[in-house]
């Protein structure tokens, strides 16, 4: 089920709001430089949240997004650094999130395990084997055919947010117009009627966790690539980030109502949200506060619909 218009509204007018706000405070704000930066910024966020809104959709969870990206983007670094063909690291990298991704769908599909338990089990999990493989320590990794995935720019774009938009378009298209995409709706709709009408759902599970996998190691591959370097401990937190951008896009917590444009303008929120607190020199301690906040009005609001 889609949301309604009113829905729809509010995130958008929430984002203008701040925007306005931010310009009228900061002179910086609508620099281009500022622009440019507060975009390739929302990248990874996005991906990560794109993700996250098939999981959500399917009324489950996915908290372990942070520690595949981290994971994700050290073993492609790893193999950079190895000698592979930059193309060819990548795509063993977004394979292995996706089997990362799996494994949490098979735990939560076949063997009916609470997602939330599932996903925090495999934070720890694949945390841990990041730090195991790098001692702690992190990985440089400065070819410039596998940098240019986070700091090139295409007709002065920067390519992560060119792979933003295309993996939003691509995404808008499977959930609108492909049986998938309905029977994700439909399984966070009502999964025994669901299951009744047809729809494979143990299968529909293990894909939507499978492809937040996936859009969550290209986030940590994109990252690496634009740090230069994979650090062990990235990622760390972005789950909370991923969710918020969701729900404050107007998916419903309990699965079955969403649209990834939403997921989009959520993103957006937090990322001028974040830009904003640094123009202003707010310190970092506070911006905590004020996305926690942020996190907590996301769930409020959720909760009140729902009422």
């Amino acid at each position: 089920m889609h949301v309604s218009g009113l829905q729809k509204l509010g995130p958008m007018a929430g984002l203008l709001l701040m925007v306005i706000l931010l310009a009228i405070i900061s002179q910086d704000f609508l620099s281009i430089t500022n622009i440019f930066n507060i975009f390739r910024q929302i990248s990874i966020n996005a991906l990560l949240a794109f993700g996250m809104t098939l999981v959500i959709l399917t009324g489950g969870i996915d908290l372990s997004v942070g520690s595949i990206l981290a994971l994700a983007g050290v073993l492609t670094a790893s193999m950079v650094g190895m000698g592979l063909p930059p193309w060819l690291a990548i795509l063993l990298g977004i394979c292995t999130g996706a089997l990362m991704g799996s494994i949490n769908g098979l735990f939560i599909a076949i063997g009916r395990v609470a997602p939330f338990i599932v996903t925090l089990a495999t934070l720890s999990l694949y945390r841990g084997l990041t730090l195991v493989y790098t001692d702690g320590r992190p990985l440089l990794s400065d070819n410039p055919d596998f940098v240019i995935l986070g700091q090139g720019y295409l007709f002065e774009v920067p390519v992560p947010v060119i792979w933003m938009l295309v993996l939003f378009f691509l995404l808008s298209f499977l959930l609108k117009n492909t049986p998938f995409g309905r029977h994700i709706y439909a399984l966070g709709g009502n999964e025994e009627a669901a299951l009744l009408s047809g729809v494979r759902t143990t299968r529909v599970k293990i894909m939507a966790y499978t492809l937040c996998g996936a859009f969550a190691s290209l986030a940590g591959i994109i990252l690496t690539a634009r740090l230069s370097s994979a650090q062990p401990t990235m990622g760390s937190g972005y789950e909370l980030s991923a969710i918020a951008a969701v729900v404050l896009g107007g998916t419903s917590l309990a699965g079955g109502k969403g649209w990834i444009t939403g997921t989009l303008i959520g993103a957006m929120i937090i990322g001028v949200l974040d830009n904003g607190l640094n123009l202003l020199n707010v310190s970092t301690f506070y911006q905590q506060v004020v996305k926690g906040a942020v996190i907590l009005l996301a769930v409020l609001v959720d909760r009140s619909e729902k009422s």
